[in-house]
């Protein structure tokens, strides 16, 4: 639902979001967290889609192309739904990999499929993994310690931003997938890591989606003491998936590798 407020405070989204990259490129900071709203990954050039009016994400993405120049910009999206309108927008470019860890997106957005994987000069350099509903901690991270890991060692990324959608944690009200907060963790340590291995730490994680009144908080600041280097304990458990949705989640990692493996050491 849209109000009167909503484009003004959709500015602010793309302003903050904007801050955050500029201050990690003139080296005032090592990484940032640009804690806005409304969300963007589902609006694309032309339309808003979703929550989400403009693509907050896909516009840092072209900012860093533009104003300084980068030629490789990852954009790696953990939010559980697929980001389609950052796809569109990069669908036929190497200059910005886009790599999207989301539940089956069949209901919605609709695409988000395997064999998407970008076209013309853009040809390998868009990754989805879409997953099964209730998939656990187990197969997200082998998922990103398989496939995403690897590729993003192999492109080399100047600058890497996150679309930091938190709703695939087991309580959420809106997305189907059964993630721990710990998991969130794991997977910031890793990106922290990567960022700090492959690009001088420069890193912008921006907020997408996330409605678990309980929990947003709790994997945010987990999040934002894994880049600042801070130590912060969590309490969660842990949920274990059924056997069958386990066995769905490694087909669906081997059917992602057999295509990436046309572009990608994997």
């Amino acid at each position: 639902m849209a109000s009167r407020e909503s484009f003004e405070v959709a500015l602010y989204a793309i302003g903050g979001t904007l801050k955050a990259v500029n201050l990690i490129m003139e080296k005032k900071f090592r990484n940032a967290f640009a804690l806005v709203r409304p969300p963007g990954h589902h609006a694309g050039k032309y339309r808003a889609c979703g929550f989400c009016i403009f693509n907050n994400i896909a516009i840092a993405a072209q900012y860093l192309l533009k104003k300084f120049k980068l030629k490789r910009v990852l954009i790696l999206d953990i939010d559980a739904h697929h980001g389609n309108g950052t796809q569109e927008t990069f669908y036929e470019t190497s200059k910005v990999l886009y790599i999207s860890l989301h539940q089956d997106p069949r209901g919605f957005p609709g695409v988000g499929f395997i064999d998407e994987i970008g076209e013309d000069e853009g040809l390998g350099y868009n990754v989805n993994i879409p997953l099964p509903f209730r998939t656990d901690d187990h197969i997200y991270l082998k998922a990103v310690n398989e496939v995403v890991k690897p590729i993003i060692c192999q492109y080399k990324p100047q600058f890497i931003l996150v679309s930091a959608g938190l709703d695939g944690h087991y309580t959420d009200p809106v997305a189907s997938l059964s993630l721990s907060a710990l998991c969130y963790q794991k997977v910031y340590e890793t990106i922290v890591n990567l960022a700090s291995e492959i690009c001088e730490g420069r890193l912008v994680s921006v907020l997408e989606g996330g409605y678990s009144l309980n929990f947003v908080g709790k994997i945010v600041t987990a999040a934002i003491a894994e880049m600042s280097g801070t130590f912060y304990s969590i309490d969660d458990k842990v949920p274990v998936a059924k056997e069958r949705i386990r066995k769905q989640g490694e087909k669906v990692i081997r059917e992602v590798r057999k295509v990436q493996k046309a572009f990608w050491d994997v």
